[in-house]
């Protein structure tokens, strides 16, 4: 029986900073000539930690699996604000931060909990009459984007050394992070960017779980087949 028959199922991947999620499909798929693999939820370039990979029949269930509530630990700037809202972009504005206190930032973080609409910002894959708005944006174009109703379940400052505070943040999927980063900068009044940003736990799953690619880069096809979550207890999910 060929080693890839198992692999109708789901891999934990801890993926790294400075790939795109396409990337790491294209590798892992390219690596081990796997014909049918695919991601459950893009993450950021810049950003890392958990990313499902699905393999085979397990495609089929991407969708309900990228639905979750996600989990994050970030890092953000105060004092600078970019067009992107994340350290990749250009520096838009930069004003003095105002004395603050992890009690400040925990009571204007509170402010956000719950049922909310953001607006995507224009530095992201969305897209509008088949246009990717970062397409738009590196054209100096700004297009209105209809808001999206996202939860927080939580957003905690757990420490803060100036400019560099320090979170975490439960959230429904969809939720843009650097965007909750970029208004709470807003909030008090010196703006702000997401300058880290790593993905701990999508559903029931937690990075703790999860490999790095040169960990599953040095696998055998057999060796892979054994760490892939099987399709049946992966439906368990549903």
């Amino acid at each position: 029986m060929n080693a890839f028959s198992a692999l109708d199922g789901a891999l934990l991947v801890d993926k790294p900073s400075d790939w795109t999620s396409h990337d790491v499909v294209a590798k892992i798929r390219g690596h081990f000539r796997i014909p049918k693999v695919g991601h459950c939820g893009t993450l950021d370039p810049m950003a890392t930690g958990l990313l499902i990979l699905v393999f085979g029949q397990a495609t089929k269930l991407s969708e309900k699996l990228m639905s979750s509530d996600k989990v994050y630990e970030g890092v953000m700037r105060l004092g600078e604000s970019t067009d992107s809202h994340d350290a990749e972009g250009d520096i838009t504005g930069s004003l003095p931060v105002p004395p603050l206190d992890l009690k400040d930032l925990n009571e204007a973080a509170a402010t956000y909990l719950g049922d909310q609409f953001q607006v995507p910002p224009m530095v992201s894959a969305v897209k509008i009459g088949g246009v990717a708005l970062h397409k738009l944006a590196r054209k100096g174009i700004e297009v209105e984007r209809t808001p999206r109703l996202i939860h927080l379940y939580s957003y905690r400052f757990t420490e803060y050394e100036e400019p560099f505070a320090y979170f975490t943040v439960a959230c429904t999927k969809g939720t843009y992070v650097r965007v909750l980063a970029h208004d709470l900068g807003n909030k008090l009044g010196c703006g702000a960017h997401l300058t880290r940003l790593r993905r701990t736990g999508s559903g029931k799953f937690d990075v703790a779980d999860a490999f790095t690619l040169p960990e599953i880069l040095k696998w055998s096809p057999t060796e892979l087949a054994e760490h892939v979550i099987p399709f049946l207890k992966l439906k368990q999910y549903e």
